[in-house]
């Protein structure tokens, strides 16, 4: 059957507690294997809260991978993966912020926004790597983090792909 798309504003996504459970085992064990390769937090984040930005941060990859019906395997090790497909996944904690993009960040890669906190999440919208890297978006609200900080209306709405003629 043909592919068809179905297009949302923002899309909520819920966790169970045993996807919950998942993320959060795959973050203990990013952060594990971080802190016994003597490896720092990506990008000059604060080495205090490393264990609930890598749970929040599974957490909201669980949930556009929940949302897209495809399986997540956490990458553990390979912190070249993508996130979930070939797609980036950038949780943030308040329904306010920005998407993040660095400037190491992949141009040809779809970058997705996911605003909350475990268990309630809402995908925000995308937008690809190379677009989200404009001059006047180069911003450094943490003082020593810079980034580009896209703003929501800026974001491409979420798409699913949905079978033609399918109820």
């Amino acid at each position: 059957m043909p592919l068809d798309s179905v297009t949302l504003s923002v899309v909520t996504v819920e966790l169970s507690a045993v996807e919950m459970e998942i993320a959060a085992l795959v973050a203990a064990k990013r952060q594990i294997e971080n802190l016994t390769k003597g490896r720092h937090d990506a990008h000059g984040a604060p080495r205090d809260n490393g264990w609930s930005l890598h749970i929040e941060g599974a957490a909201g990859e669980m949930a556009v991978a929940k949302w897209l019906g495809r399986y997540w395997n956490g990458n553990i090790g390979d912190l070249q993966a993508d996130d979930v497909g070939r797609l980036q996944v950038r949780t943030r904690s308040r329904h306010d912020y920005s998407l993040i993009i660095h400037k190491s960040d992949p141009d040809d890669r779809a970058f997705i926004l996911v605003t909350g906190l475990a268990p309630v999440f809402i995908l925000r919208g995308w937008i690809w790597g190379r677009e989200g890297k404009r001059d006047e978006w180069w911003t450094d609200p943490a003082c020593g983090r810079p980034a580009f900080f896209v703003p929501q209306n800026a974001l491409r709405p979420m798409r699913k792909p949905t079978l033609k003629g399918s109820s």
